[in-house]
């Protein structure tokens, strides 16, 4: 197994290897799909509260939505299978990093740019982001994502 790095809160354990996670990982995802009919896709959840949230605020403008109104009429965010799946991957994660002690209030690529330059930068970015919708160098501004391929797939959405 790899060390941890200097990064890292003292005392955690170290990352399973990649030829080990891996193939774990595809078995998990690939029973999740034998098992609910459905593969593992958070974007559902994301809409879900969505809808829901759009029922509280603004229920006729929510149902009268093509997208969003089924998802409301079916009945509570929480009958969703996506619901209990997402809840279940943040209960698995909340206690795989608990049980690893990586568990730590810390900013990430705040060693490159400072902890102040790097709040700045995340800030300046979803402000770029949610002026310019879909506006692909806001990630990187960030220090986030820089693929390509993260670029050119939310710029052909919008």
């Amino acid at each position: 197994m790899n060390t941890p790095s200097v990064c890292e809160p003292p005392g955690s354990q170290a990352y399973w290897p990649a030829w080990v996670a891996g193939p774990l990982l595809g078995i998990v995802l690939l029973l999740t799909f034998i098992l609910t009919g459905h593969g593992l896709g958070a974007t559902g959840f994301t809409t879900r509260v969505t809808a829901w949230l759009g029922g509280e605020v603004a229920p006729r403008w929510t149902l009268a939505n093509d997208y969003l109104g089924p998802m409301i009429e079916d009945g509570s965010v929480l009958s969703s299978w996506i619901t209990w799946e997402v809840l279940g991957v943040f209960a698995g994660a909340f206690f795989s990093a608990r049980l690893a002690r990586r568990m730590a209030w810390r900013i990430e690529g705040a060693a490159t740019s400072g902890t102040v330059g790097r709040l700045l930068k995340a800030l300046a970015a979803a402000f770029w982001q949610a002026s310019a919708r879909a506006f692909p160098p806001g990630a990187p501004a960030a220090s986030g994502c820089r693929a390509p391929r993260c670029w050119v797939s939310r710029a052909s959405s919008s």
